[in-house]
């Protein structure tokens, strides 16, 4: 991991206007990622991990009003129009999703959701060099016999199969920092393990960092190099994966970290 700080972010504030009124979801966030970090933003369903990691992906909602700074390799973020956010999604900051079933579109081959974001952002490549890539990822990220596998539909691969197919779509640019939103949710423990595994070693593979979102710290134990709690909205405890599970501050850190199962017990 280098000491170069590669994404960062100041002071934000994230609020939605709606019919009751304005709701402050995310209040005075402030992390860094560093280059060739692992960094799990962990908290409880509403706590304001989604929320920020969309704000990261330009993809807030329309009711959305957005303050503070996201800087990433000198780009500000929070400044960018929609056609400037086209060439940083998905080409230099990439999302894991949590339901592939949700992601994939049932309809369509492997083939054509795998090579289509290829495409988009390398316009010069042909079409037999972007399938051969797309193959070469599905290989990468562990999918037997991907030449065959390529053509079929997403209800033709069991869960994990289908999170692995996530996980070359988000490397199909060789992305800068990847976000990877609870990509474990659905899935069983010993599948659980392996696309962590998988995550981490392409990780290094590429070069890249990754954002780890999840609820649950026993996930990220043995793969994050930090943590950072989130609770109501704001980040209130960050500190080294040591840190937190051996000397947490907050009680809220304390609490979570209660909930993880002893196997003693």
């Amino acid at each position: 991991m280098s000491e170069e700080t590669i994404l960062q972010v100041k002071n934000l504030h994230v609020d939605f206007q709606t019919y009751a009124g304005e709701i402050k979801a995310i209040r005075d966030v402030n992390f860094d990622l560093k280059k060739g970090e692992t960094l799990a933003i962990v908290g409880e369903s509403g706590s304001g991990k989604s929320v920020t990691t969309k704000t990261l992906m330009g993809l807030s909602a329309s009711n959305a009003t957005i303050t503070g700074d996201i800087d990433f390799k000198g780009k500000k973020l929070t400044e960018l129009k929609e056609d400037e956010w086209i060439k940083v999604r998905g080409n230099e900051i990439a999302m894991i999703f949590q339901d592939p079933m949700t992601f994939l579109n049932p309809t369509l081959r492997i083939e054509t959701q795998l090579i289509e974001p290829i495409i988009n952002h390398n316009p010069k490549i042909s079409k037999k060099e972007a399938r051969d890539k797309a193959i070469d990822l599905m290989r990468k990220v562990g999918i037997p016999s991907p030449e065959d596998r390529i053509r079929q539909y997403p209800h033709q691969f069991s869960g994990g199969m289908r999170q692995r197919i996530i996980i070359a779509i988000a490397l199909a640019c060789d992305p800068k920092v990847i976000i990877a939103d609870e990509p474990t949710t659905a899935l069983d423990v010993t599948i659980q393990a392996q696309v962590l595994d998988l995550i981490g070693s392409l990780k290094d593979e590429i070069d890249s960092s990754i954002i780890m979102i999840t609820h649950d710290l026993g996930v990220v134990a043995s793969i994050c190099d930090r943590i950072a709690i989130m609770y109501g909205g704001k980040i209130v405890e960050t500190g080294t994966t040591d840190e937190i599970f051996y000397n947490p501050q907050h009680p809220y850190t304390k609490g979570l970290l209660s909930c993880i199962a002893n196997p003693e017990d």
